[in-house]
């Protein structure tokens, strides 16, 4: 409801800025955390399964990224696909990220890869005619069979 009436964050943060300690213990949305960046699903998803990668350090373009972080953001990409194939068995995935508010980036200030599941005729009427997307079941309902299907 806090979005659809467009309130933001009182104290100004950004959103994706998740202390560590805090992302180990998988809090809410998050499904993964590594140690250099995390896995949580997006709070509005395209479709069921939705997850965003991210780095822990607030860094906004792909060049600010040390070699270590830009390793593990890209492991936990794959293992993120890993997971969804085992828990949702989707047709096929877009993997990408918008850098910069002009390519689409709701938070263009620190960077993060999407991952969406996809099905065959996956989209219908109601994104098209409705401007609203219907979703098979709830985000706690998405982790737990994200955090059952993750790679160890």
């Amino acid at each position: 409801m806090a979005y659809v009436s467009g309130e933001k964050r009182d104290d100004g943060a950004c959103p994706f800025c998740v202390p560590v300690a805090e992302a180990q213990e998988l809090p809410e949305l998050l499904v993964q955390a590594g140690q250099l960046g995390y896995v949580t699903l997006n709070l509005y998803p395209y479709n069921n399964g939705h997850v965003l990668v991210l780095p822990y350090r607030h860094v906004a373009d792909l060049d600010e990224l040390r070699e270590d972080e830009a390793a593990e953001l890209m492991s936990l990409v794959v293992q993120a696909r890993v997971a969804l194939q085992a828990a949702f068995a989707p047709d096929g995935y877009n993997v990408g990220m918008n850098l910069g508010s002009a390519a689409g980036a709701g938070i263009p200030s620190h960077l993060h890869f999407h991952v969406v599941p996809r099905w065959a005729g996956d989209t219908n009427f109601m994104p098209v005619t409705g401007d609203v997307k219907v979703m098979p079941e709830t985000l706690d309902q998405t982790k737990r069979r994200l955090v059952e299907a993750w790679p160890t």
